[in-house]
């Protein structure tokens, strides 16, 4: 089995929200985009929540992130993983990703929200021990991925409007119609 890598954040300086998943799935991988798996919930979810058309390309969905405040990024760098399932890491395998600088960075996260609860065990586990962040709230938010099937859109989408009063809708709002 080969260690697989995820991918450097979604981040601008001025990001307030950080949405957090475990390890990019297969199709995102081979794709080399976030969340590229087309029954994967989080664009249409996201675009939803921050005003812009999630069949957008990746690029423009990645500028509305940035324009709301949001970033994106994984818990781990790398893996050993067969499949796309977060049961399927080798725990002795996970190396995560530095926090410590990704914090230094963009001072305006306060909210760090999980995407499904392996993101936030691994989070909890791997690097909030080495972290004194106390501005820093968290909370678990249902994962977007297929494999969360017992959750309908409309159910996701009731437990991510939570995010909605972090973002900043004007700049998100302008943004989409722009593109």
């Amino acid at each position: 089995m080969s260690r697989i890598q995820s991918f450097p954040p979604l981040a601008e300086r001025d990001a307030r929200v950080l949405i957090l998943g475990s390890m990019p799935g297969a199709a995102s991988l081979r794709a080399g985009e976030y969340y590229a798996h087309p029954r994967n919930h989080f664009w249409p979810l996201l675009g939803t929540l921050a005003g812009f058309a999630p069949t957008l390309p990746y690029a423009a969905r990645v500028q509305a992130l940035n324009a709301a405040g949001i970033a994106v990024w994984d818990v781990l760098h790398s893996c050993k993983r067969e499949g796309s399932l977060d049961v399927m890491i080798e725990r002795d395998s996970a190396l995560a990703n530095d926090f410590a600088s990704f914090f230094a960075r963009h001072t305006a996260v306060t909210q760090v929200y999980f995407n499904g609860s392996a993101a936030e065990q691994i989070y909890r586990r791997a690097v909030l021990p080495r972290l004194n962040l106390p501005q820093l709230a968290y909370s678990r938010l249902p994962s977007t991925s297929p494999a969360n099937a017992s959750y309908s859109f409309a159910r996701k989408l009731a437990a991510w409007q939570a995010i909605s009063a972090h973002l900043l809708q004007p700049a998100a709002s302008q943004l989409s119609t722009t593109l």
